[in-house]
Formats: C-alpha cells, sequence, structure tokens
C-alpha cells in the first residue's frame, strides 16, 4: 500500500517554512490505519514486548491498537499534571527551552520489555525523553517504532543505542 499517498503535507504550518506531515487524513482511511497497525505489530513479532508506550497525543492513536495487535498493556506518556497518580518526570532540552513528560511511578516494572511506538521521528528529543523515562523505571526499550521519520532532521542519531523501525521515510 502506498502510505505517502494518504498523508497530506500542509505548508507554512505551524509556521512559516515548515511542511507539517498531517497524518490525521491516513488515520481516517481504515485500510490505511489498519495496515500501519498490523504493519507495526509485525515488526513487533520478533522483539515480543510486554507492554506498549506511546506518548501524547499522536502516540495513543499509534501504540494503543499496537498494544492491542500484540496483547499486552499500554501506557500512555503525558505532558505534567495530566495523570493522576505518582509520577516520574523526565526534563529535556529543546530548542529554546525545555520539557519534560511525565509516567505513572508503577506503570513500569523493573525488567519489562518495552516497546515504545509513536507517529513521527523528527529530532528524536521526545523519544529519547521517554526512553530514559522508561529505563529510569527499569524498563528495557525493546524498540522504538514510527509510522513516518523525517531524515533530513537526523532524528535516528540521538537514538543510535535502540532498534528504530519506521515505514515511511521523508
Amino acid at each position: 500500500m502506498d502510505l505517502k499517498s494518504k498523508i497530506r503535507i500542509i505548508p507554512d504550518f505551524p509556521k512559516e517554512g515548515i511542511q507539517f506531515i498531517d497524518i490525521t487524513t491516513l488515520l481516517k482511511d481504515g485500510p490505511a490505519y489498519a495496515h500501519v497497525i498490523d504493519t507495526l505489530v509485525d515488526m513487533a513479532g520478533d522483539v515480543k514486548p510486554d507492554i506498549v508506550v506511546g506518548p501524547e497525543a499522536r502516540g495513543f492513536t499509534v501504540g494503543a491498537p499496537v498494544a492491542y495487535g500484540l496483547g499486552v498493556g499500554f501506557v500512555p506518556v503525558r505532558k505534567p499534571g495530566k495523570l493522576p497518580a505518582e509520577t516520574a518526570s523526565y526534563e529535556y532540552e529543546l530548542e529554546y527551552g525545555t520539557d519534560k513528560l511525565e509516567i505513572h511511578r508503577d506503570a513500569i516494572e523493573p525488567g519489562q520489555k518495552v516497546l515504545l511506538v509513536d507517529d513521527l521521528l523528527a529530532t528524536g528529543g521526545t523519544s529519547l525523553a521517554t526512553a530514559r523515562l522508561i529505563e529510569d523505571l527499569g524498563g528495557v526499550i525493546a524498540g522504538i517504532y514510527f509510522i513516518i521519520e523525517l531524515g533530513f532532521l537526523h532524528g535516528r542519531e540521538r537514538l543510535t543505542d535502540y532498534d528504530v523501525r519506521t515505514l515511511i521515510e521523508y
């Protein structure tokens, strides 16, 4: 299936000069969405994760159905203040400033094999921060999977310690 044909490019969003890769057009196409999820599930067959983690918010739309397909649980990683129980957090650098992610402290058990799933690999900052957060809780990253990779941003270079797989590259 030609997945790129299901993805819309929005010029100058959210600011001038940015070409926004919009996956909402892929998500609304039932057969294409199913193909993406089934392919990610098949890719994860050899790593046999114990649990799937997805960062807010598009990581939920990909990670949760992948977890379902693998027959394992799903853990959301959120922005600060969104999770109700005790959390662990990880602060990371952005181009201009910092950001922070949180996960429930009891979400990952030490030694659990974790598959991190998200929609897009850009600079790798969010993925690396999520991986570090999982590792801080004792989880072992079994792989980091994406629908799309923006290769020209070299995010994969920040994730060289991990098994990174993508379906589409721009």
